[in-house]
């Protein structure tokens, strides 16, 4: 691995360990102040919310400089972060759901030109075995992140998760100076207007059947993994167990990640995108069925394997993107890829907020499993298993 690919997993480490942390304890934080699963379930809604105008977004890492967008970014985030020091009643909702919408408007900014420039300094064949670590290293902080930040929030509060998760985005922004990209994209001084860039990076996709098929695919599934992730606290109930073993079972999500990381460059080169993609999705599929058993070990067993599953058609479908986009419009394509594959998600968890204050948990986790099973049967994932392998299979376009 090469010494700029070290440090954007290194950077990734620090602020997803930050992000994680987060992300649980802000759950628990509106959990405690109101009793509602619901408005606890819109705290990860606020997050995703801004992948809705990834298109627009990501055409900042095109327009702008990359590293030092990143860089400014960052410093940004921690700047907003402390801002969540003076909350501490039920009437400040307004604002955690403020700084976690902006949290995650810059989070697609930064995911935009985080993968532009590392298309432009890795080899394309190493993409894959990078986009699996970079992923381990993200989702892998659920090992520790939820529980440490829930720890956090159970000795100190949650401003103190909060001051956290901004001492890691000062953290990776000192990183991000270290970086000496081979390449950017031009930035002429009269840009291309707004609305031309955005159609640009969305023609790209249509224009590129096999591509569009797994970021739609990839879609369809966080579409059923939205509505998944917010009966947790359901789940947690159902166990008998406080809000904030939720922790536990994204610890256990985490370590399937961490354990698909390894294999998942070789499993993308030896199956191609199309299988691989499959294969996660319906052992995804499986997994989220079987959540509806109230039982400790079962609820670990299926967190674990949606770890495993869950990530591989992102994988397959945003390192397509990598290998298949000209340097110039990579940023505003990867963003649009992104809203098309994390804004079903977004949909998927205010219908789950929606849906678990009305109906039983269990019925509903063994609708959405079967349901994902018949999106995978209908995939043109599916339609491509039956024809020939060739090199565009492991490196698709």
């Amino acid at each position: 691995m090469t010494s700029q690919a070290r440090l954007f997993l290194t950077a990734t480490v620090i602020s997803g360990f930050g992000t994680s942390a987060l992300w649980l304890a802000s759950g628990i934080w509106v959990k405690d102040l109101t009793g509602s699963n619901g408005l606890a379930a819109l705290c990860l809604l606020a997050m995703w919310a801004p992948s809705l105008a990834g298109p627009a977004l990501g055409t900042v890492a095109d327009r702008l400089p990359r590293k030092p967008l990143l860089i400014a970014t960052n410093l940004l985030l921690a700047a907003l972060l402390l801002t969540l020091l003076t909350l501490n009643t039920p009437s400040d909702l307004w604002l955690l759901l403020t700084v976690l919408t902006l949290y995650g408007a810059a989070g697609v900014v930064t995911d935009a030109a985080e993968s532009a420039l590392v298309a432009g300094t890795l080899p394309p064949a190493l993409l894959g075995d990078f986009n699996g670590l970079r992923m381990t290293a993200n989702e892998g902080m659920k090992l520790l992140a939820p529980l440490a930040g829930a720890a956090l929030y159970s000795t100190h509060g949650g401003p103190a998760v909060a001051a956290l998760d901004a001492a890691t985005f000062l953290a990776a922004a000192a990183l991000y100076t270290r970086l000496t990209p081979q390449k950017e994209a031009p930035h002429p001084a009269t840009p291309t207007p707004w609305r031309t860039q955005i159609k640009d990076g969305t023609g790209h996709l249509r224009r590129h059947a096999g591509l569009h098929a797994l970021v739609r695919t990839a879609g369809l599934t966080m579409l059923i993994a939205g509505i998944n992730g917010a009966l947790t606290y359901a789940v947690v109930d159902a166990l008998h167990h406080a809000p904030t073993y939720a922790g536990t079972l994204a610890a256990a999500q985490g370590a399937g990640t961490v354990v698909l990381g390894l294999f998942s460059g070789r499993a993308l080169r030896h199956l191609g995108a199309p299988r691989f993609a499959a294969a996660g999705i319906a052992l995804t599929a499986a997994a989220i069925a079987l959540r509806a058993i109230p039982s400790d070990p079962v609820a670990l067993a299926c967190a674990a394997a949606t770890g495993v599953g869950l990530p591989c058609p992102l994988i397959a479908a945003f390192t397509a993107v990598q290998r298949g986009t000209p340097d110039a419009l990579l940023g505003r394509v990867s963003a649009t890829a992104s809203t098309l594959v994390f804004a079903p998600n977004v949909i998927g968890l205010a219908t789950g907020a929606a849906l678990v204050e009305l109906l039983p948990h269990g019925p509903l986790l063994i609708a959405l499993g079967v349901t994902l099973l018949g999106i995978l049967a209908h995939s043109p994932l599916i339609a491509r298993r039956t024809a020939s392998r060739s090199p565009s299979d492991a490196n698709p376009a």
